[in-house]
This record gives C-alpha cells, structure tokens and sequence, in this order.
C-alpha cells in the first residue's frame, strides 16, 4: 500500500491535476488573522491605520467521494473571534479598549460568523461554496474570504477561477513543496461601482497586486501567506495618493482526532444529513454597503457649507473644497430632496448649486436640475448657461445627458446664446463618449447628423459658427473635409475659427489633403486670407510632420509678407526652434540653405511675436504658457493668443487658451488697412478654451457705431469670461478585498474660476491694452477607506492652493515700429496639504491622527523675450515722460 504522503508527492512531480487532500477522522486546528492597512503610498506599515480580525480555524473532511478521491466536502468553522488594532496604540488611542468582541461585532452577526461553512473542493478548485441564506453580507462575505484561500492547484499554469474577487486570471508557480498563487485583479470579473475622470492627466493611477503562498506538509496545507496591495496615486501630483493592503495568514497549530466520514454518494445526501438549512451560494462577494445613521440631511449640509459658495469667495479653496462635499452629499439624495434647495435658494447661490448639482452626474440629480430650468424663459440665463457648461465639464457623462440636450435644442430657447452654448456642449459631449468607445451610442449618432447636417443647411453666419464650434469640440474625424471648405472659402471669422478647429485635431488625424489645403491658404495660391487665418495654417503645417520643402517655401516667403506678419513668422520659427519642438529637426536642415537663411529674411522689424516657455517642470507633469501676438501694419492688435498646456510622458491637457481678436479698427487712427483686409467690419472678441472645452465666445463689439458707444460709455472693466465651479477630477473605484470585507478610494478635485479679459484704447495716448485676468483656487481630497460595517478605517489627503495669473498687453502707436510690451505676472500663491488617518466604530468612539504642511509660492513675473524685455523698459519709461503731452 502507498500511503497518502507518497502519492501527494508523486502528484507534485508528475503534474497530476490533484488538490491538497485531508485525512480522513482528523480535526486540523489552525490559526487564522485577516489585517487591513490603509496610508500614504510610501509610509512604513508601522503606522498605518487599521485592524486586525483574528480567530481559530477548525477544517474537518466530512465526506469523500467513493468514485473521486479529488472530490472532497470540507468543513470550516471560525471560532474564538478577536478584533484589535493593527499596530499597538496606547489605550487611550486604542477605539477597542474595554470592548468585548460581540460589543464590537454585536451578538447575532458574532454568533453568524461563527456557523460553520462548508466546501466541496475538486481537484484542488472550490466547486460549491454552502452556507446559512439569512445571514448578513459582510459575515458571508469574511467567511468567503476564508474559504478562497483553500483554493489552489498542485501543478505550475495558468486558469481562471472563480473566488471571493469574481472570476479572475491566476497563475500558480510550484516548487517543490510550496505553492505561490498570482492573482490578476484587473482581469477579475465582477459587480463593482465606479469610475474615472475624462483626461488622463486629471485622472488617478491605480495599481493593485495579489499573491498568496502555501506551505504544504502531509498532502495538506501548513500555512498560508495572502497579501493584497492597491496603491492610488493622483497623475498630476504623486505625492497625493493612498494605499491599502489586505493581509490574510492562515497556520497549521495541530492535528487531532475527529469526526469519522458521513456515506453518501452524492454531495446532496450529505447536506441533507448534516443540516438541511444550508444552501448552495456563490463564492464571489456579494455587494454589502453600510448605512450611514449620523449623516447630515442634504439641506442640513448646504446650510453648513452655504456662506462659503457666496460668489465674492468663489476664488478661494474653501469654495473647491465647500463644492466637492456638496457633490458627494448630492450622489446620495433623491430628485426630492435636490429641488428642495434648489427651489428655496436665492439668485446669488443659485447659479453655484446649477454647478454642484449638475457635476454630481447622477439621474436623480440630472432629472432635478432639467425640471427646474426652463429653456423658453430668458431671465434665467446665468443659470442655463452655468448647467450648460457643468455638463461641457463632466467627467464622466452618460448617454442620457447628451440625449436631454439634445431634446433641448430641438425644442424652444429663448436665448440665442444659449441656443449657441447647448449646441458647443453638445460638441464636447460627443467627444468624451466616443473617447470611451460610445461613438455608436443611438444619442451620440443623433448628435453628430445633427450638427453636421444643420453646418451644411445654414445659410446665416452666425448658424454656421455655432456649428463650427460644435465641431471643434468634438472633433470627429469625419468633419475634417468640412473643416477644409470653410477654412478655404469661408469669408472673415469663420474661416478663422474651421482652422483653428483643425488646429486642435491631433497631428495622426492631419492628412495629406489637410496639409496641401493649409498650404494653400498660407501660400495664397486661390484667393487672399486674412493673417489670423495664413499664421494658423502655417502653424498647423509646422506642426504636423511637415516636409522638408514645405519648411522651405514658408521661410522663403518670409519677406514677401506683410510686414507683421513677416515679424510674427519670424518669432514663430525662432519659437519652434528655441523650445526644440518636433518640427525643429527640420527647420535646422532647412536652415543650412542660405537662400532661406540670411541677414535680409532674418532681419525684418516688427513688433509682433510668439513665445513658449515652461510654467513648471516636474517628475510628475510640466506645464508650458505660450503668448503671441499679431498686429497689423498701423499698430492696431489683430490677435493676442494665451495658451496653458499640461503634459506628462503619455498625455495633454489645454487647460486653458484666451484668444482676443480685432479687426477693422484702423479707422479709429486713420491708418491704412493691411492687404486684404481693407473691408473688414470693427470687430473685437474673445474666445475662451478651458480644460478642452471650448467655451461661447464673447463680443466686446461689433461694427464701427458699436465700437464708438462702447469707446464713449467704456469704464475700463473687464468682461467675465468664465465664473464658476468645476469638477476638474472626479475618481471613485470600490474593491472587495480577499479577506472579506470592502474598500473604497475615492479622489476628487475642484476649481473655482473667475476669468476675465478685457480691451482698452486710448486715443490720448496712443495706447491700446488688453488683460486676461485669472483667479483660481483648487481643492484636492483624495479618500481611501476599508469598511466592515462593525468599523472603518481609512485615510484622507488633501491638498489646496489659491493664485493669480494676469496677462497684459500694453501697446504705444505714437511711432513705428509701435512700442509692444507683454506682462505675465503670478500674485504669491499660498499651497496647503493634510493628511488624517483614522479609525472609528459605529458607536462613535474613534482614533484620528493628522498632520499637515503649508508653504507658499512666491510670485513670479515668467519671462519672455528678450526684445520684449527691452520693449517693456521703453513703455513704461516713455508712459512717464509723456504724462502731460497729446503723444
């Protein structure tokens, strides 16, 4: 005879498809402990908060099967339940202190927890999982995890098993007489919340690994290691970021004798014998959530935080942060209770619950805020247009948001602006769902012929504008032919704005077809463009991969053009050159001609520009300001161009652009207009891009009668662009942790904005300026927390800041070439971060420990150009000695 020792090993070495296998009349005791950490991503787990369940184990084998000695139904029972602190505290930090452990637990889910459960194990795979139906999720859900870990193959290889986590990818490695198990848990299938933000740089990493090791002894388990980590981190600032680990150790203490197998053939007859009350479950998690019994009403939270959202503190971090809480509080409430306040607030605080409310992303807070607007009612325009761009902002839409817009725009708006923003959103909403591969969603479908098919039926300019917007919000790749006719042949701004829509396409998306027609504007081999127009088309073919020969005729033509804009051309080369961007290769190569490259090209005057320089460089992202600036020949500024990107090594963000745009203004000077732009109207606008989405643009005026009244009535007030809340990230994953209970890492980010910009002429002086200014302020709370009804323990980090950036633009026309002087000032910038551990129990007893660091950002005046260094000197000197004279 072999005995059961023989035979096991024998199965080691050949690979035989076996499982661990009991005796028979034996009681294995073992020990058992499941640990929960939660802390910052590098912290030493020393000091993390957490607790620990621990507890016997008893595993007796009640029957086997006559036919299969692989198939085996096992018994576990947890006996002798103890929960403590994770770490040792001294008592008066320790929440557990003087608690029995049916105080903690509570006695009917004590006394649940230790019901035996049973398994019938096959060839080493948990086949059927049996256990009492009435008993609480989060009891179940401990002793699944307790009966995953006897789950495992003897032989190296890769399967998917189903266990506590879902159904998962699993690898094992077996040496000798230990077994290490390599659980996939993103590959794991099964039912969980959550979400992500839209651009990845605002969004959250996650990582998470699982491994378990077995000691086998005696064809049967001696100890078990299991370890799971998920770590979080904030892609933007790494050092915002939290981890939990699950620790589960089970260890063999003794083997004695036991109960003596029950005859049957089949599992069914076993069960009836044993107790009828057991039933059959799966082994995955089922979902478990604990109610809240403390927790403020909607309306009693608002009150709390109300005085905070007033629209004179919006640019400070206590409004981010006042605005993130509201969110969380809005996902958990009823369409009811979210009228409620709305309806009963006033003008002032309406416009920043609108913001709230429509962030939140739920249908209940969606179904609330659509009832109470009314899109035929005019008055409440602030309110539409604050909804309208919440939702431009949405981290992560549904299909029904876009389709209720929509439905909207279909119907009666009584705002033309409106009318314009809805559709702009839609544009944008259309671009976030095909990003998630929603392209083919029936209201994503609708959409797209919408907006294409109403730009090809209108008639008046301002229609086919909104629909070009529309257009470059989306960018749909099917859009770029049409891009190309109005870029061609459209007249004035809307040429403008078709190329500036394919200005933000990605490079790959830049066809042959693109680049000859770019060419052509530039070049003006069809009809005369405007400069806006030719600068953003050269601009395009210097970005996408241009050829060697399109480098060359552009700098061939500089020279032949008119004088501003040979200037600007000029500036951008240098620009591409100086900041080493793609095309930079080229134009060097380009540069060794002397036809292109010589004192006479290189040296023409002017007093516009283009310059890049970096915000920030970090290990984590960068950040890049560009200003340029394009005049007319006489003086007059024909476009002032603000642009933020952010960027790491995979992604980027255009977190904001300001472009202000004149034309027509000559006359004001009695200048002579540049080549083909001798009948254009008195125009002057801005158009905002913030966090990739394109904003309505604002007219400062329009025509020559309006351009004067404005000059006469103009109080030197700039117009507010932007003035809001905005959900910049928004994370949320739920996660069952393998020894039972769940976790939750929640990360949001909030951005209170007021951005503004204005344009002023004197005609005293000779000087015209333009100003963007920007107030922000930021609020980033990311929370990590493991909850098992009977406790929670987690972590929350937050991090705040508040700045100012103002870009100024001061031009003097008393002279040519006219004196230009570009300021990009930041204001000293206060930054905050704090960190809270904790552990608390229902009762209320809890332990927290904090710690926190402040510093500040001293402001910055961000350097440009040299010449434009020099310029600002002469400005600002000849402004002081020309106080009291006409120049």
């Amino acid at each position: 005879l072999v005995d059961s020792k023989t035979l096991f090993v024998f199965a080691f070495q050949t690979g035989h498809t076996t499982g661990p296998s009991l005796n028979n009349d034996k009681l294995y005791k073992f020990a058992y402990s499941a640990e929960v950490y939660v802390d910052q991503v590098k912290a030493s787990l020393q000091k993390s908060a957490g607790y620990r369940i621990s507890s016997g184990v008893d595993v007796s084998l009640l029957w086997r099967n006559p036919d299969n000695d692989d198939d085996q139904l096992i018994k576990i029972t947890m006996k002798d339940v103890q929960v403590e602190n994770v770490n040792e505290r001294p008592a008066a930090k320790n929440i557990f202190q003087g608690k029995t452990t049916e105080k903690i637990i509570g006695k009917e889910y004590l006394k649940a927890l230790q019901r035996p459960i049973l398994i019938e194990l096959v060839r080493g795979k948990v086949k059927t999982f049996y256990s009492y139906q009435n008993e609480p999720g989060f009891t179940q859900n401990i002793k699944r995890g307790l009966a995953s870990l006897f789950q495992l193959q003897l032989h190296s290889g890769s399967s998917r098993e189903v266990d506590i986590s879902g159904k998962c990818d699993t690898t094992y490695h077996v040496r000798q007489d230990q077994v290490t198990k390599i659980k996939d848990l993103d590959s794991c299938e099964i039912e969980k919340k959550g979400f992500t933000s839209h651009n990845r740089i605002l969004d959250v990493s996650k990582k998470a690994t699982s491994a378990t090791v077995y000691v086998l002894e005696d064809s049967f388990i001696k100890s078990i290691k299991a370890e799971e980590n998920f770590v979080f981190v904030l892609n933007y600032r790494r050092k915002t970021g939290a981890k939990i680990v699950s620790k589960q150790r089970l260890e063999l203490k003794s083997v004695q004798a036991g109960m003596g197998l029950i005859a049957a053939k089949q599992v069914a007859g076993v069960i009836k014998t044993l107790d009828p009350n057991y039933v059959a479950m799966p082994l995955e998690a089922e979902p478990v959530k604990s109610e809240c019994k403390k927790c403020p009403s909607l309306s009693e939270h608002w009150q709390s935080i109300r005085e905070h959202m007033h629209p004179d503190k919006l640019s400070k971090p206590e409004a981010a942060k006042s605005f993130l809480s509201f969110i969380q509080n809005i996902r958990k409430a009823t369409k009811e209770e979210i009228l409620k306040i709305i309806r009963s607030e006033n003008k002032d605080f309406l416009p920043q619950v609108v913001d709230a409310v429509t962030s939140a992303q739920t249908p209940e807070s969606l179904e609330a805020v659509l009832e109470f607007l009314d899109f035929k009612d005019a008055s409440t325009f602030i309110l539409q247009e604050r909804f309208l761009y919440a939702c431009g902002f949405a981290s992560h839409p549904s299909e029904a948001l876009l389709k209720s817009l929509t439905e909207k725009f279909k119907g009666d708006v009584a705002s033309e602006e409106i009318r314009e923003t809805l559709v702009i959103v839609m544009g944008a909403l259309v671009k976030k769902l095909c990003d998630r591969g929603g392209c083919k969603l029936p209201a994503v479908m609708e959409a797209k012929r919408l907006i294409l098919n109403r730009l090809e039926k209108a008639k008046k300019d301002d229609n086919v504008q909104m629909y070009l917007l529309a257009l470059k919000n989306a960018l749909l790749p099917e859009a770029i032919p049409v891009l190309l006719k109005y870029a061609e042949s459209g007249e004035g701004p809307i040429s403008s704005l078709a190329a500036t829509a394919l200005q933000r396409y990605d490079p790959s998306f830049l066809t042959k077809e693109v680049k000859e027609t770019m060419n052509r504007i530039y070049h003006q081999t069809r009809k005369v463009h405007k400069k806006t127009v030719r600068t953003t088309a050269a601009a395009i073919i210097l970005n996408s991969n241009p050829s060697y020969m399109e480098v060359k005729n552009i700098l061939l033509s500089i020279g032949e053009l008119p004088m501003e804009m040979n200037k600007y051309m000029l500036s951008m080369i240098r620009d591409i050159l100086h900041f080493e961007m793609p095309s930079s290769k080229t134009i060097r190569q380009v540069l060794k001609d002397m036809r292109a490259h010589n004192y006479d090209r290189f040296s023409k005057m002017g007093s516009s520009s283009a310059y890049t320089g970096y915000i920030t460089r970090g290990p984590d992202v960068s950040s890049t300001y560009s200003l340029d600036i394009l005049y007319s020949g006489s003086g007059i500024l024909r476009r002032s161009n603000v642009n933020i990107h952010v960027f790491d090594r995979n992604a980027e963000l255009h977190a904001l652009q300001v472009v202000i745009e004149a034309q027509g203004l000559e006359s004001i000077i009695a200048a002579t207009p540049d080549e083909g732009e001798e009948n254009l109207d008195s125009f002057a606008g801005m158009s905002a891009i913030l966090f990739d989405l394109q904003l309505r643009p604002v007219t400062f005026f329009q025509g020559y009668g309006d351009l004067m009244s404005k000059m006469l009535s103009a109080t030197g007030d700039p117009m507010n662009v932007v003035k809001g809340l905005v959900l910049l990230t928004d994370f949320l994953q739920e996660i069952q942790l393998q020894s039972g209970p769940t976790a939750s890492a929640e990360f949001m980010g909030g951005l209170a904005i007021d951005i503004s910009g204005g344009m002023e002429f004197s005609l005293w002086y000779r000087e015209s300026k333009t100003s963007v200014k920007n107030r922000v302020a930021v609020f980033v709370a990311g929370n990590a927390e493991v909850d098992s009804f009977f406790v929670k323990t987690g972590m929350e980090t937050t991090a705040e800041g508040e700045t100012a950036l103002d870009f100024i633009t001061t031009v003097q026309f008393s002279q040519y070439p006219f004196l230009v002087c570009m300021q990009m000032d930041r204001v000293d910038s206060p930054f905050r971060t704090h960190i809270t551990k904790y552990e608390s129990l229902p009762s209320g007893r809890r332990y927290t420990a904090r710690k926190g660091k402040a510093a500040k950002l001293a402001g910055n005046e961000y350097p440009l150009h040299q010449e434009n260094s020099n310029m600002c000197k002469k400005v600002f000197g000849a402004k002081s000695d020309s106080a009291g004279s006409w120049f």
